[in-house]
This record gives structure tokens, C-alpha cells and sequence, in this order.
């Protein structure tokens, strides 16, 4: 199959890769980039394991193709800690008690740091919606809705 170059930026850096016409980014990501907070569910689009944030905009990469790409901006849970620094959102996952198995947490990282970018204070009702495309099996929520209320602007 014919391979088609793209560029774009992952976590910052420019990347130029050869992919094929059917390649999702989930799979550029884990495979080429050795990306792998980026997990792999349900590979539909119901679970939100594979949660990146794309253009100010969380999605779900096993739904996106690589070859739609085209200068836009990519970033995964990798991008989140900066100088040996858990961003204050992992953080507050941590204090919070938010991750049980950890398979889900990426993508709800990732999720709620695109809420929390675009609306830096947030209600409740707004975190649920912002994380309603994201499964998780062991803790029920609550834990990870109080992290990320915990790191809003109206907590400060």
C-alpha cells in the first residue's frame, strides 16, 4: 500500500512521518512514536483510553486517521510532566486517590486537561460532561471528579 508523508506536531515536536492511507493515529502514536499512555480499548470509540488532545480538542485517536494531519498539534499524557514535575492535575489524580488499575487514565487525563484548558473553572456538571466519553471500571468517578474540580480556578 502506498505510504503518504505527513507533518505535524506531537507534544510539541514536529514530526514528518510516512503512513499508510488507513493508519489511525493511535497507531502512529503507540507504534511509530512509542507513545504509550495512548491505549488501545474498545477500538471504536466508546472507552476513551486512546484519548489525545487534537487541536485544543479532546479525541479519540482510534478514530482519527494519521493521514488526516496536516500541521495540526497533537498531545498525549507524556506532554504533561515538564522537568521531572507531575502536572497538577496527575497530581491531584494521585492525592485524590483517582486511579485504581490505570488503564483509563490517560485518556481521562487528557480529557480533562482540554476542559481545563479551554475553561480553567469549571462547575461539576461541566466535568462530567468534559469525561462522559471516558470509561472507567474501578472507581466509580467520583475520585476523579473531585481531582479535577480540585485544580480548578475557583478552588484557588
Amino acid at each position: 500500500m502506498n505510504k503518504i508523508s505527513v507533518t505535524f506536531y506531537v507534544n510539541g515536536k514536529k514530526e514528518v512521518l510516512e503512513v499508510t492511507p488507513k493508519e489511525r493515529l493511535l497507531d502512529t502514536l503507540r507504534d511509530q512514536l512509542k507513545l504509550k499512555s495512548v491505549k488501545e480499548g474498545c477500538d471504536v470509540g466508546e472507552c476513551g483510553a486512546c484519548t489525545v488532545i487534537l487541536n485544543g480538542e479532546a479525541v479519540h485517536s482510534c478514530l482519527v486517521l494519521t493521514a488526516q494531519l496536516d500541521g495540526d498539534e497533537v498531545y498525549t499524557t507524556e506532554s504533561l510532566e515538564k522537568d521531572g514535575l507531575l502536572d497538577p492535575l496527575q497530581q491531584a489524580f494521585i492525592d485524590h486517590q483517582a486511579i485504581q488499575c490505570g488503564f483509563c487514565t490517560p485518556g481521562i487525563l487528557m480529557s480533562s486537561k482540554a476542559l481545563l484548558n479551554k475553561n480553567p473553572n469549571p462547575t461539576r456538571e461541566e466535568i462530567k460532561t468534559a469525561i462522559e466519553g471516558n470509561l472507567c471500571r474501578c472507581t466509580g468517578y467520583e475520585q476523579i471528579i473531585q481531582a479535577i474540580e480540585s485544580v480548578s480556578e475557583k478552588t484557588k
